[in-house]
Formats: structure tokens, C-alpha cells, sequence
């Protein structure tokens, strides 16, 4: 049972049952050690984290995308974002640049010295993600897709935290007053 006290936000939400805590919880630890297992290859064999993975793969696969199209593609926030795309590019992994379609927006392009890091982690990447996959019949592979991309739009269909408003922290008191 989830803890329904006051003041745990759980109070208008029903309990889960034992089966849901337990596909819960199985689901957390493997996906915990799966992204654990993959942080530790990006970095040893490619000196990159998951999120620079999943851009430098998506640019990869889509060709060059704006800021705001990297942005809804990654559950990542936009500063974070920024952040990363400059960490990337100043490897020289991607390019930057405006937009030929809109002014306001910046394009991001995959650079060869990127798809040459993708060549090189992309082997270990995949025994990684093996660690997975390979336990699961066809006919499983098909019901976690199936299962999990349900999963996800409902979830991506729910306002992302940008769009809820801020929790305006107090003023600091002034000179003791």
C-alpha cells in the first residue's frame, strides 16, 4: 500500500494493489539497471552521457532537427538541453546554426566526428541493450512494444512540468524586518 496520509499527495489517489506494486517496482529496477549499465558503456567507450546518446542517435536517424523538435523528441528540459547541445558542440559532435525556415529557431546537424562516436559506441550500446531484449520470445518483444508505447502516450499526453506553474519561493526576509 502507498502511504494515503495527509500532506503525501496520495490522499485522492486509490492504493495499488500487491500486482501493481510489483510490476512497479520490477519495472523501476530493470529499467534503473539498464540505464545504469548503458551510462557506464557511453562513458567508457564513447566519453558521452545517455542524453548526449539519445541526441547524437536522433540527429543521426532524423537529419538535422531545430532545438524545439530535439526537445519534444527527449524528456529533457529546454535549458538542460541547451546545456547538453553545447557540451556536444564544442566536442564538435554537432553544428548549430539558425534556421533557414524561421529566424527564431536554431538548427542542430550531426557532425561526421558524431557519427563517427556513434560508430564506435553503437556495438557495445547494443550488447548492452541485449541484456534486455534477449530474454523475451518474439511473442513478448511484441507485448512490451505494445505495452510500453501505450504507456508512453498516455504519460507524454499529460502536461509536462514546464507547463505547471511555479512555486514562487518566499522572500527572504529584509534587514530583520
Amino acid at each position: 500500500m502507498i502511504d494515503a496520509r495527509p500532506g503525501t499527495g496520495a490522499e485522492d489517489a486509490p492504493a495499488l494493489d500487491a500486482a501493481q506494486l510489483d510490476a512497479y517496482f520490477a519495472l523501476m529496477e530493470a529499467v534503473s539497471l539498464l540505464q545504469h549499465r548503458l551510462e557506464q558503456q557511453l562513458r567508457a567507450e564513447g566519453g558521452i552521457s545517455y542524453v548526449q546518446f539519445q541526441l547524437l542517435a536522433r540527429l543521426n536517424a532524423r537529419g538535422p532537427l531545430t532545438m524545439t523538435e530535439l526537445a519534444d523528441g527527449v524528456v529533457y528540459s529546454r535549458s538542460g538541453l541547451t546545456y547538453q547541445a553545447g557540451l556536444l558542440e564544442k566536442a564538435g559532435l554537432i553544428s548549430r546554426g539558425p534556421s533557414p525556415d524561421d529566424e527564431r529557431a536554431t538548427l542542430v546537424t550531426i557532425t561526421d566526428t558524431g557519427r563517427a562516436l556513434l560508430g564506435r559506441v553503437m556495438p557495445g550500446h547494443i550488447q548492452v541493450t541485449r541484456l534486455l531484449l534477449d530474454p523475451l520470445s518474439d511473442q513478448d518483444l511484441d507485448h512490451l512494444r505494445d505495452i510500453m508505447t501505450r504507456v508512453r502516450d498516455h504519460m507524454r499526453a499529460q502536461p509536462p512540468r514546464s507547463a505547471a506553474p511555479r512555486k514562487r519561493r518566499p522572500a527572504p526576509p529584509r534587514n530583520g524586518r
